[in-house]
C-alpha cells in the first residue's frame, strides 16, 4: 500500500513509519520543516512539505490510507492551540484525503475524549464522548473523534479511530522526558502515591494494532487499544524510570490538594502571561490521580487485536534500550 501519515517525527508517527516501510509499504509523510524533513528521509519515507492548516489533496496523492497521528498533545499552551491542532486540524486532513480518493482514514484518537474528570472502570465504546469536557485536550480529541466517525458516509472512504490509553515504551518523547526532568530537579511528587489504576500501551502493541487497522475493523467504529495488563500509576511509571536508573522517591499530595493547585497554577499562569510551562497543570493533576480502566475486547473480535508486548517484556526492553 501507499500511505500518507502526519505525526511522523513524534513518538507514535515515528513508530508507526518505521513499521510500515519495514512490511514493504510506501510511506509520505507530512513535514513542517527541513528538520522534519531530514528525520522523515533517514527513516525511509518521503517527505511532503505541508501542515494541518494547508494540506491539500495534491499533498496527499495517490494514497491508499491516510494515518493520522499529529495532534496538539502539550500540556499547555494559547487557549486556542488545542481547537486548531486537533479539531482544525484533523478537518482539514479529512477533507483532504476524501478530495484526494483515500480509501481509508484511520485517525489515532485516545481515551481522553472520554473523560470530563471522572473516574472510569470498564469503559467500553459505547461510553459517550465528552466534546464539553472542562479539559482542553480531552474536549478538542473528542471533538476530532465526531468529526472523524461523521466523515464515514460512503463506502469509498471509511474512517475509523483508535484510541490508546497512556502510550509509552522506546522512543517515548513526552514522559519519559518529563519524569527526567522532574527527577533531576528534585520535584517529582505522586498524587495519592500514585494508587490510581490505569489501562496503558505499549508502543509496539500501539503500531500492530495500527497496521491491523490498514484493512480489518468496522467502517465508522472507535477502538480502544489496550496492553492486557492494568498497573498502577507508580508501578508504571516507576518502572519507566526504573528503566533509566532514577529513583523517585515517594512524596506525595492528595488528589484534592493537586487538583487546587493545577487550577491555581493556570490561573496564575494565565493572569501573568508566563511563558513557561506551569508546573502542574489541571489535566495533570488528573491524569495522575483518576483511576482509568478501560474495556478492549471491541478491538480483539473486530481487529482481531491482540497485545504483542507484555507490560513486563516492555519494561525489560526498555531497561536494555538504556543500558
Amino acid at each position: 500500500m501507499h500511505i500518507f501519515i502526519t505525526g511522523a517525527s513524534g513518538f507514535v508517527g515515528g513508530a508507526t513509519t518505521r513499521a510500515l516501510l519495514a512490511a514493504g509499504h510506501s510511506v509520505a509523510a507530512m513535514s513542517r520543516s527541513a528538520g522534519s524533513d531530514k528525520v522523515i528521509r533517514h527513516m525511509g519515507a518521503e517527505p511532503v512539505r505541508c501542515d494541518m492548516e494547508s494540506v491539500s489533496a495534491e499533498d496527499i496523492g495517490s494514497a491508499d490510507v491516510v494515518i493520522h497521528c499529529a495532534a496538539f498533545v502539550d500540556v499547555w499552551g494559547p487557549r486556542d492551540a488545542w481547537y486548531k491542532g486537533n479539531v482544525l486540524g484533523t478537518r482539514a486532513v479529512l477533507r483532504a484525503a476524501e478530495k484526494a480518493g483515500v480509501s481509508r482514514f484511520i485517525h489515532i484518537g485516545t481515551e481522553a475524549g472520554i473523560v470530563h474528570g471522572q473516574h472510569i472502570y470498564g469503559a467500553d465504546e459505547t461510553y459517550p464522548l465528552a466534546p464539553d469536557s472542562p479539559y482542553p485536550y480531552c474536549a478538542t480529541k473528542a471533538q476530532a473523534e465526531q468529526l472523524v466517525l461523521a466523515a464515514n458516509h460512503s463506502p469509498a472512504f471509511t474512517t475509523l479511530v483508535l484510541r490508546p490509553r497512556f502510550i509509552w515504551g522506546p522512543g517515548d518523547k513526552t514522559l519519559l522526558p518529563a519524569i527526567e526532568k522532574m527527577s533531576a530537579a528534585g520535584n517529582w511528587t505522586w498524587i495519592n502515591h500514585g494508587k490510581a489504576r490505569t489501562s496503558t500501551i505499549y508502543i509496539d502493541n500501539l503500531v500492530h494494532a495500527i497496521n491491523l487497522a490498514l484493512t480489518a475493523g468496522k467502517p465508522g467504529q472507535a477502538y480502544f487499544i489496550l496492553d492486557d495488563e492494568v498497573s498502577t500509576i507508580h508501578e508504571i511509571v516507576s518502572g519507566m524510570a526504573a528503566s533509566k536508573k532514577l529513583v523517585l522517591g515517594e512524596r506525595n499530595i492528595p488528589a484534592w490538594l493537586a487538583d487546587v493547585l493545577g487550577a491555581s497554577c493556570e490561573a496564575v499562569w494565565r493572569l501573568c502571561r508566563l511563558k513557561s510551562d506551569p508546573p502542574l497543570t489541571r489535566h495533570a493533576a488528573m491524569v495522575m490521580s483518576r483511576d482509568c480502566v478501560l474495556n478492549g475486547d471491541k478491538a480483539r473480535r473486530e481487529l482481531g487485536y491482540r497485545p504483542l508486548v507484555s507490560v513486563k517484556e516492555g519494561l525489560e526492553n526498555m531497561k536494555a534500550g538504556h543500558a
